[in-house]
């Protein structure tokens, strides 16, 4: 099965691509790229979960090819059991090692338990591995940032103190979305310094890229860059 889905994935290939994502993606080897797009995995994903034949590939871990990632995670977002779903997402959470395979992991599912999920998000945001803690605070921006917010959240997010860049990037993204939707909430976080140096000017910096924050609220958060 493993062989067969492998062999698929290189008959979808496009070296061009390939090239392409590995300039986006230079933390992972350009060899391992296959160099499938999008569009392809997430129909061979929709494929094998119609057909119920992914079970043998999710098992092989880790897997040699970062597009067999992305394949495992077009799954995982595709299952409609919940338990199922949380179960394989962290079996897997572990394994991933680049940012596009995390932030496009995305279980539609985990929109329907989202009392489950944050339970599950208060131990990924502490884990050691940084991909789990940056998909944390990932799903904390999709989930929780609207009729189901609360401010012990970006309490969670402001607690991470980490030396990864791919961390303090999505955190940086996290306070820049909450400003767009919770602005009076958030802003003491900008105006009383509760980030760290490189979140807290990422934050204004994209903040201001957005067209959700006003000019007015713009310019009192350049205001405030270190």
């Amino acid at each position: 099965m493993n062989n067969a889905v492998t062999e698929k994935l290189f008959s979808l290939r496009d070296e061009g691509y390939a090239a392409f994502q590995a300039k986006l993606i230079p933390g992972i080897p350009a060899d391992s790229i296959i160099g499938v797009r999008t569009p392809l995995l997430r129909s061979l994903a929709k494929e094998l979960i119609k057909e119920k034949n992914y079970g043998r590939f999710l098992e092989d871990l880790p897997h040699e090819y970062f597009d067999q990632n992305q394949l495992h995670i077009f799954i995982l977002s595709g299952l409609k059991n919940y338990d199922e779903c949380m179960e394989q997402t962290e079996r897997f959470l572990p394994y991933i090692d680049n940012w596009a395979t995390c932030d496009q992991l995305s279980p539609a599912v985990f929109k329907k338990h989202k009392c489950e999920l944050l339970e599950k998000i208060k131990v990924w945001i502490k884990s050691d591995k940084p991909y789990t803690v940056r998909f944390a605070i990932g799903m904390l921006m999709s989930h929780y940032l609207d009729e189901d917010f609360s401010p012990e959240y970006p309490k969670m997010v402001a607690a991470v103190k980490s030396d990864e860049y791919y961390v303090n990037m999505m955190s940086a993204w996290y306070f820049a979305t909450a400003l767009a939707k919770q602005y009076e909430s958030i802003l003491p976080y900008i105006t009383e310094g509760k980030l760290c140096g490189e979140v807290h000017n990422r934050t204004i910096r994209k903040a201001c890229e957005s067209y959700r924050i006003t000019k007015e609220q713009k310019e009192l958060l350049k205001s405030y860059k270190r």
